[in-house]
């Protein structure tokens, strides 16, 4: 939302919206000329807007339908229109480059257009997350065609895009409130993966088996049968280095600016789509190697011999599994403590079983109460319903508070702090604390 925010204001239009709570990044809008309200106004929201038949309304279906605000735009019998449709009239007047997938997607598309962005071709846009490089999730050319969007499948949302060409990272079952079965979910990914443009591609991660009417080519780490394979992945200097073969040549050493298992395969898949395109494989190398990340993706925070920092997304069991995975590689023989808030109460139901198996794997767990986000409670499901189903010896649940208080002492081993919700409020603090620890 705050990039589609950027790029009105940057149309030179008065942008104005609301937000459940004032964060970085709404300190920062309005820093930049956005007005920005943090209280439901409800009816009131008509002394903000003098003349609603003037104005575009754009919403995010992540926010309760019960919202006051939105209940009363409604009754306006206004036209509402969601991010994505907003979105999807975009990718219909430039040629869309669309990441979608379960897990991958912010970094591979902040990632996609890093590369596009430093090479001849340029591009815009519109991502999910703040790309290290532009200090940003919005990317504005005046000359390329080429429009990077974040595929978000939530709410079907990524069905109102029209991609020229795209990437499907994963498909693993998620949003089950929505969608109401795995089948359904992934329905919802065979019919985005039919809308790519016939003259375009879809790159799809070996062994999705998605049929579109494009040309389509596989992508995955250590294969013999994937199209497009990373090998030989080694941790050199503080960097991560892969061999890629591609269907007929094969490119030694790949640098890639970022660390992680789960990072190199989405850099894979921004090279199976560009290679497609027709860049030249030299401009893809100097992308790759000077991208640096996404915040909150992977995100160091301290980096020393003895304590390591690290905040990440994370909020679905793979995506844990991939983190703790590529924390392994990185740190082996490390402790590994893990900070983590479960996302939705329907998502901790849905995939208890799964956040145990990945959880388990953590030396250390310090748990937070579920974020609620959009939802209500749901009856039995709980943190302390999802602590008393792991196995691991170490684990506890702890407050905000309570967590900064238990890493007052801690000065050797990795932490992690993962979730989607409001857990990035302990990330400066935290970071504080670990910092002055590692310097005693």
């Amino acid at each position: 939302m705050s990039a589609l925010a950027r790029y009105f204001k940057s149309q030179g239009l008065k942008v104005l919206g609301y937000d459940k709570t004032q964060t970085e990044l709404t300190k920062q809008l309005e820093a930049e000329g956005c007005e920005i309200h943090y209280d439901d106004l409800g009816k009131e929201l008509a002394d903000e807007i003098k003349d609603l038949n003037e104005a575009l309304v754009i919403y995010t279906p992540a926010i309760p339908a019960k919202m006051e605000e939105f209940k009363f735009l409604k009754s306006k019998e206004i036209k509402l229109y969601k991010r994505s449709e907003i979105l999807g009239m975009l990718t219909r007047t430039s040629k869309g480059l669309c990441v979608a997938g379960t897990h991958g997607k912010t970094t591979t598309s902040s990632m996609l257009a890093h590369i596009l962005d430093q090479s001849t071709w340029g591009c815009n846009a519109f991502l999910g997350g703040i790309a290290t490089n532009f200090n940003s999730n919005l990317v504005l050319s005046t000359s390329s065609n080429w429009t990077v969007i974040e595929a978000d499948e939530f709410d079907r949302s990524f069905l109102q895009l029209s991609p020229f060409a795209s990437i499907i990272t994963a498909a693993d079952p998620d949003h089950l409130d929505i969608y109401g079965n795995a089948d359904q979910f992934l329905e919802g990914f065979r019919q985005y993966a039919m809308k790519t443009d016939l003259s375009g591609v879809l790159v799809e991660k070996e062994g999705l088996e998605l049929n579109t009417l494009a040309k389509k080519v596989t992508y995955s780490l250590n294969s013999s049968t994937a199209d497009y394979s990373m090998n030989n992945l080694v941790w050199e200097n503080n960097f991560l280095y892969g061999d890629v073969r591609l269907k007929n040549e094969f490119w030694q050493k790949v640098k890639l600016g970022i660390p992680g298992l789960h990072n190199a395969e989405n850099a894979l898949g921004c090279i199976a789509l560009l290679n497609e395109l027709g860049m030249s494989e030299q401009e893809i190398r100097n992308g790759l190697e000077s991208f640096l990340g996404v915040k909150r993706r992977f995100e160091f925070h301290l980096r020393t011999d003895d304590l390591i920092y690290i905040d990440d997304y994370a909020h679905h069991p793979m995506e844990i599994k991939s983190l703790v995975e590529s924390i392994r590689m990185l740190y082996p023989g490390k402790k590994v403590t893990g900070i983590f808030q479960p996302h939705l109460f329907s998502r901790t139901k849905d995939f208890a079983d799964g956040f145990v198996e990945e959880l388990n794997k953590l030396d250390e767990l310090v748990l937070m109460p579920i974020y609620p986000a959009r939802e209500e409670p749901i009856h039995g499901i709980s943190s302390d319903w999802l602590l008393s189903k792991l196995s691991l010896k170490n684990k506890s649940l702890k407050s905000p508070s309570e967590v900064l208080q238990h890493f007052s002492n801690f000065n050797d081993g990795v932490v992690l702090t993962i979730g989607a919700g409001d857990i990035d409020r302990i990330v400066k603090p935290l970071k504080e604390i670990l910092t002055s620890n590692s310097s005693l």
